[in-house]
């Protein structure tokens, strides 16, 4: 049994260890060998990643590059626009957005002259409504960052209906797909927005450090990146230092000499989805959340992400009743190997393709028994 339920938090696949094995084994062999080989194996190993990645959201060839993590891509981002993008006008998020981008981006807000505006929850609410971001959203947005996916409550927005909006006010669009790629199709061919922000965690199977930026050629050829070194060039052999020019493609968001290894570990995992396909991957995971969610429906159980499986990531979350710790109830799943996690009252469940029938049948009997029913709670 595979009582695996944390793709929200790291993902993995049948034979994950043997195959990120392999791929480190090799990257070892190439970098100590005592020849001059190493370069051109590990950068034609890093475009490998950068191409399985556009593959994975059809992105056009030359529009997306490596980035350590969502917020340093961002950042990145940010800082090459050009200034009358954002000066003097608001810069949207929900106040569901993965924390760190609005840690960043308040941090940001005196310097590049945008006012941070943050769409806040209705009461009693577990996501930002599509139709509540949209009637904030006028023509004095400069930029909209949309989260594809909750990490909160798994709500997925409807891109295609937020970015048509943005089109119209003269926005630019953003979307950090981290939660929901991997689980759930997202094409930027069929939703077009003008960046894209994840990381290669979550349902692709990778490693930390293996982040992206994809950017529509449209924005790149305005992006100046005031992060910058010798590989934003079309040659980072040229070295005449009054002769900086930047390359056409996203290659001028790379900066000094690239970090390669996260991107070898993660290969295995892009490819492994790829294989697999999203459709399959998303068809078990709903399966088993479906019946994560009857149970919970019999019991009387607040569940905080949205019934509708069209307006939902790979994830599902309960809020556990009052009474009812949420490290003690982590902990003892843990003993029964059972792993998932709790956000304050939030428990977060995720199953993949590891995650077991057996292991649904367990964590639902255990719930029961630590949670019981709202009935039982309230007497």
């Amino acid at each position: 049994m595979s009582g695996y339920f944390l793709y929200h938090s790291i993902g993995t696949f049948p034979g994950k260890a043997v195959r990120m094995a392999a791929a480190l084994s090799e990257f070892s062999d190439i970098w100590s060998a005592e020849d001059d080989g190493q370069w051109p194996a590990v950068l034609a190993a890093r475009q490998r990643f950068i191409d399985a990645w556009g593959a994975l959201i059809d992105a056009p060839q030359g529009t997306l590059t490596t980035a350590e993590n969502v917020t340093s891509a961002l950042y990145s981002l940010i800082g090459a626009l050009p200034s009358e993008r954002l000066a003097g006008k608001r810069l949207l998020v929900a106040a569901d957005c993965f924390p760190s981008l609005h840690f960043l981006l308040s941090g940001l807000a005196e310097r590049f002259d945008f006012v941070l505006d943050t769409v806040p929850l209705r009461p009693g609410e577990s996501w930002v409504r599509d139709e509540d971001f949209i009637a904030r959203w006028q023509a004095d947005v400069g930029l909209a960052l949309l989260t594809f996916v909750t990490s909160t409550a798994s709500h997925r927005c409807d891109v295609a209906r937020l970015a048509a909006h943005g089109r119209a006010m003269g926005s630019i669009v953003g979307a950090d797909i981290t939660q929901g790629v991997g689980v759930t199709a997202f094409s930027v061919a069929k939703t077009p927005v003008d960046f894209v922000v994840s990381t290669s965690l979550k349902w692709l199977c990778g490693t930390s450090g293996a982040g992206v930026l994809q950017v529509t050629p449209d924005l790149l050829a305005t992006c100046r990146p005031e992060l910058r070194g010798w590989f934003s060039q079309p040659n980072p052999f040229s070295w005449d230092l009054d002769s900086f020019s930047y390359s056409s493609d996203a290659r001028r968001f790379d900066h000094g000499t690239p970090a390669v290894l996260a991107s070898v570990a993660s290969l295995p995992g892009l490819e492994w989805v790829a294989e697999t396909g999203v459709d399959a991957i998303r068809s078990q995971n709903a399966s088993m959340t479906a019946r994560i969610i009857g149970c919970a429906l019999d019991n009387g159980w607040a569940i905080r992400s949205p019934l509708d499986p069209d307006q939902r990531g790979g994830s599902l979350m309960l809020t556990l009743p009052e009474g009812v710790d949420p490290l003690k109830t982590v902990s003892t799943m843990r003993s029964e190997r059972l792993y998932c996690d709790a956000r304050g009252a939030t428990l977060r469940l995720s199953p993949g393709m590891v995650t077991t029938d057996d292991a649904v049948d367990a964590l639902l009997e255990r719930l029961q028994r630590l949670i019981g029913s709202r009935q039982r709670h309230a007497s």
